[in-house]
């Protein structure tokens, strides 16, 4: 990556005038500020320079492939000529959500040290991951020089194969008891999303405001007794100890199809339906349906074709949780946990689809039910140490989850530091998440200022980040007196739009050229007040 050099900032107040240092260069930035014309749009370079934002892990330089939007080829070729364990970070793309159990670090350190041999732990990543890290791991016998880690090198702590406490890992989860739920959305919103609450007090579970809350969603009965039904089998045959239909339901994942139930198929049938199975289990797509294909929509696409019960669930994966930003505060609600969680429904070929975990919660769990969960810590999203820090904080839809917990925790321990919060969806009449709350929290002061964006209200959509631009003047005052700025929601346009925004922001109002608003914005990063939750 080429090194940004900043030109020399705009100097309006002099260094003879009897203002501290700080004090000077806010008062430069608003001044020129107000002189100044909108910025220039970002050039593809500035872009790609602002999204990367990345530090090195102190032995290779930098991790520019630190962006799950980026198509894997890209970040593939980014990582070319670096240690393999790197590589295999870009095949993750750094996002280190930890669902794996590790971090992306961690991971990559694991694999190619041989002490990991599951290679399809990367949730976000899916399948692809799962391909390019077993085509890396086929080279690490090939160049050892370049894997160059050992078992030891790899934290106890981070390794999964050390038992932790009950509940702080996905290889030892403890039992919550659920609660109950409630539809946030009202009226004609297309969307559903609900608020859901657990019962930590048994398991003795305890998190800090940041952290993610892992569930072992189980799979739903219908689709269960239809891969039972295609199979041709009694759901009461015996697999692993258990019945067919607890195996399913429990143990192993039913979407998407991985490569090796492809591999089974194409061992029990010939002809054009083996070529077909073979080129699937190879990445390839030979109908054009490959992104569609769960494990029902296979046995249905090969319906002459019964694998025996064993070696049908020998073929599939295992059952992976699923994480979710925390939405509560252990302060402010000992022993109790909130989630908010968007319901996934959709479909494909005229059969609905069901999102795991979204639907487990949002129908086929009941209260009083025990559930298998775990708290993941956050990795550098968090609160400031000192509650005296103003907070800014950008979160549309489900993204709000973290930023509930945040002024909940900050009311609950008093913390004395402004809290500004952005919040969108697409009807203010029945997208408003949390509304009570937070006009209360307005009225009472907690909350400095609610900035909201509505996208379907108007003729035109409006997002948040059209909102920040509208008020930039006062983010970038809010910057320039220390202010930790916070995102939370969709990766691929969402956040990348609202830091877009950002750097407009601080060229326009910091009197900053382009080039050096990136700098500023990756320097926020680098100093831990650019913090994110994106997925």
């Amino acid at each position: 990556m080429n090194q940004i050099t900043p030109p020399p900032k705009i100097e309006i107040i002099p260094s003879s005038a009897p203002f501290s240092e700080a004090q000077r260069s806010w008062l430069n930035g608003f001044f020129a500020g107000l002189l100044s014309d909108a910025p220039t749009p970002l050039s593809a370079e500035q872009g790609a320079a602002v999204m990367e934002g990345a530090t090195g892990d102190g032995d290779d330089g930098e991790a520019p492939w630190h962006d799950q939007t980026m198509p894997m080829t890209e970040r593939m070729k980014l990582a070319e000529g670096r240690p393999l364990r790197r590589r295999m970070m870009a095949a993750m793309a750094q996002q280190d959500c930890g669902q794996c159990g590790y971090d992306c670090h961690n991971y990559s350190e694991a694999i190619a040290s041989k002490s990991e041999a599951r290679l399809n732990l990367c949730v976000p990543g899916g399948k692809e991951t799962a391909r390019m890290l077993k085509s890396l791991y086929e080279d690490i016998d090939k160049a050892p020089a370049a894997a160059s880690s050992t078992p030891s090198a790899v934290p106890a702590a981070a390794t999964p194969a050390v038992v932790a406490e009950p509940g702080r890992s996905r290889d030892n989860p403890a039992p919550a008891k659920f609660v109950g739920r409630r539809l946030l959305n009202k009226g004609k919103s297309e969307k559903e999303t609900w608020h859901i609450d657990f019962d930590l007090s048994g398991c003795g579970l305890d998190y800090v405001v940041g952290d993610s809350f892992g569930i072992f969603a189980r799979n739903d009965l219908g689709n269960v007794d239809q891969i039972i039904a295609l199979l041709g089998a009694s759901h009461t045959t015996k697999v692993r100890g258990k019945t067919l239909r607890e195996v399913l339901l429990d143990d192993v994942s039913l979407a998407p199809a991985p490569d090796s139930l492809f591999e089974l198929i194409s061992y029990l049938t010939g002809g054009t339906q083996r070529e077909k199975a073979r080129a699937l289990a190879q990445g390839e797509d030979p109908d054009g349906d490959a992104t569609t294909l769960d494990v029902m929509a296979v046995l249905q696409k090969f319906p002459n074709v019964r694998p025996h019960p064993e070696a049908f669930i020998e073929a599939l994966e295992a059952l992976q949780p699923r994480l979710y930003s925390i939405s509560s505060s252990n302060n402010a609600t000992p022993g109790k946990l909130s989630l908010t969680v968007d319901c996934v429904r959709y479909v494909i070929n005229k059969r609905k689809r069901l999102g795991l975990a979204s639907t487990f919660l949002a129908e086929r769990i009941q209260a009083g039910d025990e559930v298998k969960v775990y708290v993941q810590k956050a990795h550098g999203f968090a609160l400031p140490e000192d509650p005296r820090v103003p907070i800014i904080m950008i979160g549309p839809g489900t993204g709000i989850a973290p930023f509930r917990a945040f002024l909940h925790d900050r009311r609950a321990t008093g913390a004395p530091g402004k809290n500004w919060l952005f919040f969108g969806h697409q009807r203010s009449d029945c997208d408003f998440f949390y509304a009570d709350e937070l006009n209360a929290m307005k009225t009472s002061g907690l909350l400095t200022r609610l900035s909201l964006a509505w996208s379907r209200d108007g003729d035109k959509k409006f997002y948040v980040q059209d909102r920040m631009r509208e008020v930039g003047r006062e983010v970038w005052t809010w910057l320039a007196e220390g202010a930790n700025i916070y995102i939370c929601g969709d990766a691929k346009r969402m956040a990348k739009d609202v830091e877009r925004a950002l750097v407009d922001i601080v060229a326009q109002f910091g009197a900053r050229t382009t080039d050096e608003a990136v700098s500023f914005v990756a320097e926020l990063k680098k100093q831990g007040r650019f913090q994110q939750d994106v997925y």
